[in-house]
């Protein structure tokens, strides 16, 4: 079972100055989740190297079991820090992919042509895509086999407007997860902020916020 999971390379918080990029838990909690299960996981991102960590993430506040054992988990920290470039993987290599949040994705993974070849294959394929948080972001642009919106029609989740306005970000974010996955025919639906809420569709998990990484990933392996 070789699963791919794909990380932001995208540091900057639109221009607030601020950084940003992916959201720990979200990477943590589905990495050993898959990989306790005897998933083979291999890390890329766009650029490759060290993806950008959101530094709100690595706040007290914000550590879980999963935060805590990656920090002392030398051999994930080292594979973290030498994702592959998106540019030189094949998708035929894999049985699913897994794209954890933080707002990084929303800049360059929505937007990146390599990633939107990569989960148009895992969709013609009739493979497992899952994205969490802002992830599910990156499904904006892909089509189905028949150039249609993957979204369209489809049930799916991501981090709400109402979570966004907590967090003090609408203004700044190029778009706004619920409207865009709404505006392209998602049959959006959403469970309170901040709780657990994971939607599959087929073949397409969808988990609305940091809290529902880790049920993303177990829906993601159900469907293996």
């Amino acid at each position: 079972m070789k699963i791919l999971m794909v990380l932001t390379s995208h540091d900057q918080l639109g221009d607030t100055g601020k950084k940003t990029g992916f959201w720990l838990e979200e990477f943590a909690a589905p990495y050993y989740v898959l990989t306790d299960a005897g998933a083979e996981v291999t890390l890329a991102s766009p650029k490759g190297g060290q993806p950008p960590l959101d530094p709100k993430s690595d706040e007290p506040d914000a550590q879980t079991e999963a935060t805590e054992r990656f920090k002392a988990d030398q051999t994930a920290q080292q594979l973290l820090a030498s994702t592959t470039p998106l540019s030189q993987i094949d998708p035929a290599g894999y049985d699913a992919v897994f794209y954890p949040g933080g707002h990084g994705p929303l800049w360059d993974l929505a937007e990146d042509a390599d990633s939107i070849r990569l989960i148009e294959a895992f969709a013609e394929k009739g493979l497992p895509v899952a994205a969490v948080c802002h992830a599910p972001g990156v499904l904006r642009h892909v089509k189905n086999s028949e150039g249609r919106l993957l979204v369209a029609g489809r049930k799916v989740t991501g981090f709400t407007n109402s979570e966004e306005e907590a967090v003090g970000l609408t203004e700044v974010v190029p778009f706004l997860v619920e409207d865009m996955l709404t505006a392209h025919g998602g049959l959006y639906e959403k469970g309170p902020d901040w709780g657990v809420h994971v939607v599959t569709d087929g073949k397409l998990v969808t988990g609305q916020n940091p809290a529902s990484s880790e049920a993303a990933a177990k829906a993601l392996l159900a469907l293996l």
